[in-house]
């Protein structure tokens, strides 16, 4: 509309000195009084709409720059939010990454307690197999001991029965 509106202004002074020349020869040729009004008539008419004219396109160039004010106004805003919210996203990423690394150095040590624990654990297994076999030892140590005692009670009520046949035969 600007474009159009300095077209049309360029126009209408271009068409004002074709004009403002015509009246100019047409003095100098003895131009009729009747034809002179009429051409001061047109040329106030036209220089009313030349005015007119610059003062619309003065408007437009205001209400435009203002437009491009306000615009320019909007787009710092929303590059701020921008800005802010991708700081926001780095800060939260951040954070994100902290966290992870403490989990991941958590579950290295977790899995290094495993490990240890698993160690332990068959550690305590083989220890467990030797006392079980020295158990088994002991336990048929255990058996043999109770056949030899069991063997020497026979033995000693064996013996007890013989003295007590022997004993009054040789107190008689």
């Amino acid at each position: 509309q600007l474009l159009e509106a300095k077209a049309s202004l360029s126009l209408a002074q271009t068409q004002h000195a074709l004009q403002l020349q015509q009246a100019k020869a047409q003095i100098n040729n003895m131009v009729p009084k009747k034809q002179f009004e009429q051409l001061q008539n047109t040329l106030r008419e036209e220089q009313c709409k030349t005015q007119q004219l610059q003062e619309s396109l003065q408007q437009q160039a205001e209400q435009t720059c203002r437009q491009l004010v306000r615009t320019q106004e909007e787009h710092e805003h929303l590059l701020q939010a921008a800005v802010e919210q991708a700081e926001g996203l780095e800060c939260s990423l951040r954070n994100a990454e902290a966290v992870l690394a403490e989990r991941a150095a958590q579950l290295r040590d977790a899995q290094a307690q495993l490990s240890r624990n698993k160690l332990l654990i068959e550690e305590l297994r083989g220890e467990n197999r030797r006392f079980a076999m020295a158990l088994q030892a002991a336990e048929l140590k255990q058996k043999s001991m109770e056949e030899k005692n069991q063997l020497l009670e026979e033995q000693a009520s064996a013996l007890k029965q013989l003295i007590g046949k022997i004993t009054p035969v040789s107190l008689s």
